[in-house]
């Protein structure tokens, strides 16, 4: 469960001005930004997630055994992509973050990714990693640099997507998420 206490003064500090705001979660977790709307992923949406996952090629064969670390992005009720965190402590693995081809460009992908990193920052994470074989330029836009793959903390090096289900290829980047104001 997300802490709302201070929700509003946070999200002000977060993101600046009142169109970027992070809405304060619900009792189901469910957080927002004006005009996207992160939900957990449940049975009902699982398979929206796999077929998404896996028509943009990013890995999915892992999200029924997992299903707790993916999200659904929701432009009112019509979904627009999903991303994931899959924490371990203080250190998490942004999971596959992808918008609907029809969707993109209009800034989804930004207000995904930043639901995400609010989330895993609300669940006391302070590094993220990933793996990208098609967004490195996306992510370094957002704050993510690069690293080498080995440079990465022992518990997210054995998740699936550092075990095999992402390529050697892929780049690896990190972001520090910094404790913000309270």
């Amino acid at each position: 469960m997300l802490n709302t206490r201070g929700w509003a003064r946070r999200a002000k500090r977060w993101c600046g001005s009142g169109e970027r705001y992070l809405l304060p979660p619900d009792a189901n977790g469910t957080v927002a930004r004006v005009g996207v709307t992160l939900r957990p992923a449940d049975d009902d949406t699982l398979s929206y997630v796999e077929t998404l996952l896996a028509r943009n090629g990013l890995p999915s064969e892992d999200v029924r055994a997992k299903p707790n670390c993916f999200y659904v992005g929701y432009d009112g009720e019509t979904p627009v992509g999903v991303g994931g965190v899959e924490i371990h402590g203080t250190d998490a693995l942004l999971r596959s973050l992808v918008v609907e081809e029809a969707a993109r460009g209009e800034g989804f992908g930004t207000a995904i990714c930043e639901l995400v990193e609010a989330t895993a920052r609300s669940e006391g994470v302070r590094s993220l990693y990933l793996l990208t074989t098609t967004a490195p330029e996306f992510f370094d836009d957002r704050g993510y640099v690069e690293i080498d793959r080995a440079d990465a903390p022992g518990p997210i090096r054995r998740t699936s997507e550092f075990d095999g289900l992402c390529p050697a290829s892929a780049v690896c980047m990190t972001k520090s998420l910094k404790v913000r104001d309270r």
